[in-house]
């Protein structure tokens, strides 16, 4: 008599095999994930630019194609190398210029000191940077003691011109750039803008996206 135990061991090790996944499925979740972490941002944008109240004013320039930020090649006063990503989860407002840091650069580090300052009780949510674009070192002491928290990284000038844009006849010292906390940059504003119209547009976007 042929036995059975052969095919029953057989039929019972298959069954005992786990499904096998459909890596179409797979992407199909990760995407949702990410669309479920991104919306919140993605929705302060429809509202504060797609869809704004009737009758408001922006003052802040949004950038398209919005544009995520790579890994710039970044580093401390001290040469230390600095991760880029070490920021996302906050907002970031920053500017670009030169270490020596004339008139308008000071006018420029004021401005993201007030800016900040100014949002009450979200400042917590912004990080102030300036992207020194040449070679020469800012003044630490000036630094400590007037924009204590401004955090100060050298960045590539070649680099740096590819990612932000400026304006007919403007260049990127002209601007105070924005990030979001998802890493893209996202929107501009003009350094010699009024401070008031700035704080009122920053205040808006961090009102309607509560990410950072």
């Amino acid at each position: 008599m042929v036995s059975s135990t052969p095919s029953s061991v057989t039929s019972t090790a298959r069954g005992s095999l786990p499904p096998t996944r459909n890596p179409r499925t797979q992407r199909l979740k990760l995407l949702a994930i990410l669309l479920v972490c991104a919306a919140p941002v993605i929705l302060s944008y429809l509202m504060y630019y797609v869809f704004p109240p009737v009758g408001r004013t922006n003052f802040g320039e949004l950038i398209e194609p919005q544009r995520p930020v790579p890994e710039l090649k970044l580093s401390q006063p001290d040469g230390t190398p600095y991760a880029f990503k070490a920021l996302l989860g906050q907002w970031v407002i920053l500017h670009i210029d030169a270490g020596a840091c004339e008139a308008a650069c000071i006018s420029k580090l004021y401005a993201l000191r007030q800016q900040r300052t100014m949002t009450g009780k979200d400042r917590d949510r912004i990080d102030r940077v300036w992207l020194v674009n040449d070679t020469t070192a800012p003044d630490a002491a000036m630094l400590e003691r007037e924009y204590a928290g401004t955090l100060v990284l050298r960045a590539d000038a070649a680099q740096l011109q590819t990612l932000f844009p400026a304006g007919p006849g403007r260049s990127l010292r002209d601007y105070l750039y924005i990030i979001d906390p998802l890493g893209n940059l996202m929107m501009r504003f003009p350094a010699d803008g009024e401070p008031a119209r700035i704080r009122k547009d920053i205040g808006r976007l961090l009102k309607a996206s509560r990410v950072g």
